[in-house]
C-alpha cells in the first residue's frame, strides 16, 4: 500500500512541475509542487522498519524523471543522446538533493534539514550554470518567464530569487501540512499556519506588480529588423538551399520592412554558413553581397549568425582538430557578426556550448562521445569558444550584446554582456532543431526573464520559432508565428543604467552554495561525533 501511495505521491509532484513550466504556464502549482515529495521523504523517515533503504532515491528519481521528460522531450528531435544525458544526469541530481536533505534532517532537526534543502537545492542549479553539463533550463525560477509581472525584482536577484520564493513556500506549506495532520478540529489556531506561505507566495507578486506599473524606460530608441527566415536546419539549411539562395532570401525579407534609418538588421544562428575561413572574411562572397544590401541603408549595420573556422600552425586550445589531409590544426565555431559598410568585421565566438551537442564535456576524459555529437554545418566534436564576452560597437557608439541561442538561459552570462557596455541585447538562435514543440516556445519565454535582470530591451532573431521585440520589463511588444518567413520592424529603448543583478551576478545562489557546504560539513562532523 505504501509504495502505491508514494508513486501516486510521485505522480501528483511531477504532474505539478510539468503543469508549472513555460507554455502551460499554471506557475501558481510550483508553490506547492514538492510537498508530495517532502511527504515521502517524511514517511520513510518516520517508518524505517517498513522501507528499504534507497527508498527516497527512487522515489524522488522517478517523479523528477517523468517531470524532465514532459519538459524536455523536444531535445530528442536534435539529439536523442543529449536528450538521454540531459535527462537522467538531472534527475539524478534533483534527486541526491532529497537524499542529502534526509541525511541532514536527521543529523540535526527540521528547521536545519529545511534550510539546507532550500540551500542545497539552489547550489545545484547554480552548479548547472557553471559546469561541462550545464542544464539550467529547469531552474525554478525560470518558471515564471510568462508571468513577468510576477517577478520584476529578479533585476536584484536573478532567476535565483524566483527558485528562493519557490523553495521556501514549498517548505512552509508541507512544515503547515504537519502542524494541520497533528492538531485536531476545525480552529483557527489549527489553519493559520496556512497564512504565512500564501502571504509569501502574493506579497512579492504585489511588490512586483508595483515595480512593474511604475518601471519607465528612457527613450532612446533604435531602429531594428529582426529576421526569420524559416529555413529547415534539416532539410535544406546545410544540405538543401545553397548558402546564397538563404543569404538572398534574408535580404529580400530584410528590404520588406526596412527604413532609411534603420541601424540594425539582426539575422539567426548560423544564417551565414558554408564555413567561413575567420583570415579572409573581408573577401568572402556571402560578406560581400552582405556589405552591398548595407548600402542602401546609411546607418544600417547585420548583426548575424554564421558557422566559422580559424586555422593554426601548431594545437593552439583543446578543442583544436586535424583537417582530413591530418594537417594541423584548426578551431570550428558557432559565430555572431557585426558587418558594417565600412571595412572591418566585429566577430563573437558562442561560448556556452551545449553538453553532447556542440561540445564534449570535460574532453581529456570524455573524447570517447565525440561521434555521438550532431552535426552543425560540416563540423564534428567541441566548438571553440572565448573567455569574455565581446560587445558589438557601431560606429555610431550603440553596443550591441550577440547572444547565440543556449546563451539566453545563462543570467549571469548575459549580464556580463551588458557589464561589459551593452546596451541592448541581440539574441540570434535556430529553434527550428527542436519542431513544433515546447521547446522553442520555453526558449522564446527565458528571453523575457534576461530583460528584467539586465532592464535591456532584447531583439530576437529565429530561424523559425518565435522572433520578437522585448522591451525593458519584460513584455514582448511584437512577435512572429512559427514555421513561416517573416520579418519585424519595431524600436527598442537602449539603456546604460546597471542593475543591481548585473553588477553581483548571481550572489544570492552563490551564498546560499556556501550555507549548504557549512551546513553538510557540520552534519558528516557531527554524525562522526555521534557514531
Amino acid at each position: 500500500m505504501k509504495n502505491k501511495k508514494y508513486l501516486a505521491l510521485g505522480y501528483m509532484s511531477a504532474l505539478a512541475f510539468w503543469l508549472s513550466w513555460p507554455s502551460i504556464s499554471f506557475s501558481i502549482l510550483l508553490f506547492v509542487a514538492f510537498i508530495p515529495l517532502l511527504i515521502i521523504e517524511h514517511e520513510i523517515s518516520s517508518n524505517k522498519e517498513t522501507v528499504s533503504k534507497g527508498a527516497i532515491f527512487r522515489y524522488t528519481f522517478l517523479s523528477f524523471l517523468i517531470w524532465n521528460i514532459l519538459s524536455s522531450y523536444w531535445i530528442w528531435n536534435a539529439s536523442a543522446f543529449g536528450m538521454i544525458v540531459a535527462v537522467l544526469l538531472n534527475s539524478t541530481m534533483m534527486s541526491t538533493v532529497f537524499v542529502a536533505y534526509h541525511f541532514v534532517k536527521k543529523r540535526n532537526n527540521f528547521f536545519v534539514g529545511s534550510l539546507f534543502f532550500i540551500c542545497f537545492w539552489m547550489a545545484m542549479e547554480l552548479l548547472h550554470h557553471h559546469w561541462d553539463f550545464a542544464w539550467p533550463w529547469l531552474t525554478l525560477g525560470n518558471a515564471f518567464a510568462e508571468h513577468n509581472a510576477w517577478v520584476q525584482w529578479y533585476e536584484y536577484t536573478g532567476v535565483f530569487g524566483g527558485s528562493f520564493w519557490v523553495l521556501l513556500c514549498n517548505v512552509l506549506f508541507f512544515n503547515a501540512y504537519l502542524k494541520i495532520s497533528a492538531s485536531k478540529g476545525l480552529t483557527w489556531a489549527r489553519w493559520r499556519v496556512l497564512l504565512n506561505p500564501i502571504l509569501l507566495i502574493f506579497i512579492p507578486i504585489v511588490i512586483s506588480t508595483i515595480i512593474y506599473s511604475n518601471y519607465t524606460e528612457k527613450i532612446n530608441p533604435s531602429n531594428i529588423v529582426v529576421v526569420q527566415p524559416n529555413i529547415d536546419p534539416y532539410h535544406e539549411k546545410f544540405n538543401g538551399l545553397s548558402s546564397e539562395e538563404q543569404l538572398e532570401r534574408l535580404i529580400k525579407l530584410s528590404d520588406s520592412v526596412a527604413q532609411k534609418n534603420t541601424e540594425f538588421f539582426l539575422w539567426p544562428e548560423t544564417a551565414l554558413q558554408n564555413n567561413l575561413a575567420e583570415e579572409t572574411l573581408e573577401s568572402n562572397p556571402l560578406i560581400i553581397r552582405s556589405r552591398l544590401f548595407l548600402s542602401k541603408y546609411k546607418n544600417g549595420n547585420i548583426i548575424t549568425g554564421a558557422d566559422t573556422y580559424k586555422t593554426y600552425q601548431k594545437e593552439e586550445t583543446e578543442t583544436a582538430r586535424k583537417f582530413r589531409s591530418g594537417e594541423c590544426c584548426y578551431d570550428a565555431f558557432n559565430t555572431a557578426f557585426l558587418i558594417e559598410n565600412t571595412p572591418g568585421i566585429q566577430v563573437y565566438h558562442k561560448s556556452k556550448l551545449v553538453a553532447g551537442v556542440e561540445q564534449i564535456p570535460y574532453p581529456s576524459v570524455l573524447n570517447i562521445l565525440k561521434p555521438l555529437t550532431i552535426n552543425l554545418g560540416g563540423t564534428f566534436g567541441s566548438l571553440g569558444k572565448q573567455s569574455e564576452r565581446t560587445v558589438f560597437y557601431t560606429k555610431s557608439g550603440i553596443g550591441a550584446a550577440p547572444v547565440i541561442c543556449y546563451e539566453s538561459v545563462f543570467g549571469e552570462y548575459v549580464a556580463e554582456y551588458v557589464k561589459n557596455g551593452a546596451q541592448f541585447i541581440a539574441i540570434v538562435t535556430n529553434d527550428g532543431w527542436w519542431g513544433n514543440t515546447s521547446g522553442y516556445k520555453q526558449h522564446a519565454a527565458y528571453a523575457k526573464l534576461r530583460a528584467i535582470e539586465t532592464r535591456r530591451s532584447i531583439a530576437r532573431s529565429a530561424n523559425t520559432g518565435i522572433s520578437s521585440f522585448i522591451n525593458q520589463r519584460g513584455d514582448v511588444m511584437e512577435a512572429t508565428n512559427y514555421w513561416i518567413s517573416d520579418a519585424k520592424n519595431g524600436n527598442i529603448n537602449l539603456n546604460d543604467e546597471i542593475t543591481f543583478y548585473v553588477k553581483y551576478g548571481d550572489w544570492f545562489a552563490f551564498t546560499a552554495s556556501l550555507l549548504a557546504l557549512l551546513l553538510l560539513a557540520y552534519s558528516l562532523i557531527k554524525k562522526r561525533i555521534i557514531g
